[in-house]
This record gives structure tokens, sequence and C-alpha cells, in this order.
């Protein structure tokens, strides 16, 4: 895939996301930040392991010398 074809993709999440979330507050539906509040509640380890994707994620694009 082409650079551009990854920048209209990560558009497209971002415009989708903000449509969904646009959607739920119009119809009173919970929102990604209220479904990951819930979920957090239920499994409490999940705000780790969402630490520890980012991480790996930030060290797999920056981490120069590997």
């Amino acid at each position: 895939m082409t650079r551009w074809g990854w920048g209209l993709w990560i558009i497209a999440i971002i415009v989708s996301f903000g449509g969904f979330e646009g959607w739920a507050l119009m119809t009173d539906t919970p929102t990604l930040s209220q479904t990951v509040w819930h979920a957090s509640e239920v499994f409490p380890l999940l705000p780790w392991l969402g630490g520890v994707l980012m991480g790996g994620l930030a060290v797999h694009f920056w981490w120069r010398g590997t």
C-alpha cells in the first residue's frame, strides 16, 4: 500500500470515530470513553494492557537502531 493509502485509511478512521461519537451523543447511547470506563470496571487490567500495547507500538515505530 502506498503512503497515500495509509494516510487515507487513518483519515477514514478519524472521520468514522467522529461519526460514531456524534451518533452516540445524539442518541444518548454510550460513547467510546464511557464504554472503556465500563469495560475497566469489569476488567481492571484493561488500562495496563492498553499502556503496554501503546508502549510496544511506540518502541516499534520510533526506536532507532534495531
